[in-house]
């Protein structure tokens, strides 16, 4: 591991040089914005600005990169980013401050998209998961460092500014000086929502409201801190212990997701954290000690959702649309971060600090209800998927999910027009249980599919249900014939196979 960590040293201290500065810029803003009497309407709104950048930059920067290049895209990036941080200390009106944010945003979410290129081009198939697991670690770790670093800036003067922009123009250097080939960018998948919303409409619920919780705290958490009185130090304390406790409680949280229920877990946990919200509604003037142990549990959930709800969507799509399903995610989750702060902002405004935690509980009472809803006994329509840990910053650049051991790129046909044309297709006419694999358009022992009555088990290459082999040697002449056939003799061998085997299923079922 530590061979890997040296091998990709320069890209990693980039990653937390910007994470860093990523994580002092919303922090000052909030404290700073603060100090000055500045509405939590406007903070929230100035917050959400940098995520409506984060959203549209995943496209731009895609172009940008396509058109220069991975090294002159993030150094126009980076020096774009300098340049809006240092522009704030010049212009004193809060409306043109509101095109600067969404201009940093763009230009953030391109660099992490050239950073996480070469990590993923790079990165060997077999290591993957360490790659990815260094990545989370490092981008963590900066959001943290710079919500410690505004201790440094106890009068919250520009000068914090200045350190951003700092931060921001060093991450340029490990990357200029990189050695590394340019990666290959990969053309976009083109996201079917609605194939999605019907394989995994539970998670991408989820999705939103977490993004819209995660998003909120990153924005306002501090206003909330510092309306209660405290320090621009105890704040940031007050931030890092929640993001910390929200990091590291990935792991037995995925210790007990890969054994129990994931729905059942993501519904039990939004429950406790609307439980968990209640005493910082109901009580004033809470030691800071107690606040600090009531916000590591809270972290140590809401910031849970998202592994949590992706662990789940990956139990029920097959490999073969997962990096289509990797966009879903972060489009679900980055649409609910964009939203979040201006909601949260304008309850502050109209009711107090105290508001933030009515909006946090809000919306883990509603997450829950709504699972409440969902059938929690089905089992995965694909084999289990391990839990994999994930950053928790918001940053939806959809290149770092490649890194993601559970998508497998050689199989996946999320760029494909047409097969995902049928997909969606078979889905909608799909109308009792029998559930559709959506890698099926694919050779080898892709083309496979399960019940949620039927016992699913692996079976050398391929798989049986209940007792029906379909691995790749077993596959009928219908299919082998017409998988280099056009879209339509696909489709209509599909739904022929598809029926027959159906039949053969409810047979074995009667007999035993």
């Amino acid at each position: 591991m530590v061979k890997i960590f040296l091998a990709f040293a320069s890209l990693y201290f980039a990653i937390l040089l910007l994470s860093l500065g990523t994580g002092l810029y919303n922090t000052y803003m909030a404290l700073s914005l603060t100090q000055e009497g500045v509405g939590q309407a406007w903070v929230g709104l100035l917050m959400s600005a940098y995520y409506f950048g984060l959203v549209i930059g995943v496209k731009l920067g895609h172009v940008l990169i396509l058109q220069f290049g991975h090294i002159r895209a993030y150094a126009a990036s980076a020096a774009l980013v300098a340049v809006m941080v240092l522009a704030q200390t010049l212009v004193p009106y809060m409306s043109l401050w509101l095109g600067f944010r969404v201009v940093v945003g763009i230009a953030m979410v391109t660099q992490y998209m050239v950073l996480e290129s070469w990590l993923n081009d790079q990165a060997e198939a077999d290591k993957r998961g360490v790659v990815f697991s260094f990545y989370m670690v490092m981008s963590s770790l900066g959001i943290v460092l710079g919500q410690l670093a505004i201790t440094a800036f106890p009068k919250l003067d520009t000068s914090a500014l200045n350190a951003v922009a700092i931060a921001v123009s060093l991450c340029l250097i490990p990357v200029a000086l990189t050695r590394r080939p340019h990666p290959v960018l990969k053309s976009q998948a083109p996201l079917k929502i609605k194939v999605y919303l019907k394989l995994v409409p539970n998670s991408l619920i989820t999705l939103f409201l977490g993004g819209m919780i995660t998003s909120s705290f990153y924005a306002l958490g501090a206003v909330y801190a510092a309306k209660q009185g405290y320090t621009p130090a105890q704040v940031s304390v007050f931030l890092s212990v929640c993001v910390m406790a929200g990091l590291l409680s990935q792991w037995p949280m995925g210790h007990l997701s890969d054994r129990l229920n994931r729905l059942k877990m993501l519904r039990v946990n939004a429950f406790i954290l609307f439980l968990l919200t209640l005493p910082l509604i109901v009580f004033s003037d809470i030691p800071l000690t107690w606040l600090l142990v009531v916000v590591a549990l809270i972290g140590s959930l809401q910031f849970t959702f998202y592994p949590l709800a992706v662990a789940s969507a990956n139990e029920h799509v097959g490999p073969a649309l997962r990096v289509g399903l990797s966009g879903a995610v972060l489009l679900a989750f980055s649409v609910g971060a964009a939203l979040g702060p201006i909601v949260a902002g304008q309850l502050m405004d109209t009711g107090g600090p105290k508001m933030f935690y009515v909006y946090t509980a809000s919306c883990a009472l509603v997450l829950a209800l709504l699972l409440s809803r969902a059938h929690t006994a089905k089992k995965p329509k694909v084999l289990d998927e391990p839990f994999v840990p994930m950053g928790i910053d918001v940053q939806p650049a959809p290149v770092v999910s490649e890194l993601d051991p559970r998508v497998d790129l050689a199989d996946d046909i999320s760029a494909d027009p047409e097969a995902l044309h049928h997909v969606a297709e078979m889905l909608a006419e799909d109308k009792d249980e029998l559930v559709i694999m959506p890698n099926m358009l694919v050779d080898e022992a892709d083309f496979s599919w399960s019940t949620h009555s039927a016992d699913v088990e692996l079976s050398g290459s391929g798989r049986k249900v209940d007792g029906v082999d379909s691995s790749a040697e077993a596959k009928p002449e219908s299919i082998r014939g017409v998988e280099s056939g056009s879209g339509a003799e696909i489709k209509s061998a599909a739904n022929s196979e598809l029926s027959s085997t159906s039949e053969r299923i409810d047979s074995s079922q009667d007999k035993s």
